[in-house]
């Protein structure tokens, strides 16, 4: 049942939807606490030969193909001594990795599952980094409060994208920068285009990065196949599987067959 609900959450409506992924969010941050899991996102992997490792110290090396996403991300812009907001910053990994690597003097990672905060608070003590639960589609910061807000693979949960991307603007500086990345079924790009359009920011990149996530996501597998073999139940394997993106999972070969896209794109204000 848990993997017919992930494969169809996208289609459905917006309060549904958001009530139904909150749930399944704040039950698997509620299932398992040890800190050895910290990232929610399907990974990335470079696929261009000449681009050099990402330098990383050795208590994160387990953690690369998911700080790759971010590192993606976050790069868009130089982030030393700025403000910055991450929207749906899940288990705190992400945001962590930001605050401890781009030195920004500030970021907020702020996530609606009230157990992702918990965690997140309680793992990442960094003295630039703070937590805070609340709604991506109503902001609790101030107008041009942040120079700076990334989203990585968060927005697919929203009841309202065009919502969540004007409250963006909102929060965003004059100038400021909106890097964002996420998946969609090839029917919903269309409308995710015009939700970006209506919120006034101005394009500067767009990046398909599809085979990046699944080239991470192959090299993830047997990793989480053992994972998922000593930490989660049976009943619940075959949802788990499927929320991971596994290589039998749908989700995964709607990526690899085109039906599913990962998107990547950075905004100004």
């Amino acid at each position: 049942m848990i993997t017919k609900i992930f494969v169809f959450l996208l289609g459905l409506s917006p309060n549904v939807k958001r009530s139904l992924w909150r749930w399944l969010y704040e039950f698997w941050a509620n299932y398992y606490q040890k800190p050895d899991w910290k990232f929610m996102n399907y990974g990335f992997v470079s696929l261009e030969p000449e681009v050099s490792p990402l330098d990383l110290a050795e208590e994160d090396e387990d953690d690369r193909y998911f700080i790759q996403l971010y590192h993606h991300v976050a790069t868009a812009v130089d982030l030393k001594g700025k403000q910055v907001l991450e929207v749906g910053s899940g288990r705190g990994g992400g945001a962590a990795y930001v605050a401890r690597y781009l030195k920004p003097n500030r970021i907020v990672g702020l996530d609606f599952a009230d157990n992702n905060i918990r965690f997140a608070r309680q793992t990442y003590p960094v003295p630039n980094l703070s937590f805070q639960q609340g709604d991506a589609e109503a902001l609790p910061f101030e107008n041009d409060t942040f120079d700076v807000v990334l989203n990585v693979e968060s927005s697919h949960c929203y009841g309202s994208m065009e919502q969540f991307v004007q409250e963006v603007s909102r929060v965003l500086k004059p100038g400021g920068i909106f890097s964002w990345a996420d998946l969609r079924t090839l029917d919903q790009v269309a409308a995710l285009q015009q939700s970006f359009e209506h919120s006034g920011l101005k394009p500067i990149k767009t990046t398909e990065i599809t085979h990046n996530v699944l080239r991470a996501l192959e090299l993830m597998n047997e990793r989480k196949q053992t994972f998922i073999r000593i930490n989660i139940s049976p009943f619940l394997k075959e949802g788990f599987k499927e929320w991971v993106a596994m290589k039998d999972s749908q989700l995964y070969e709607a990526l690899q067959t085109g039906q599913a896209v990962y998107l990547s794109y950075v905004f100004e204000k």
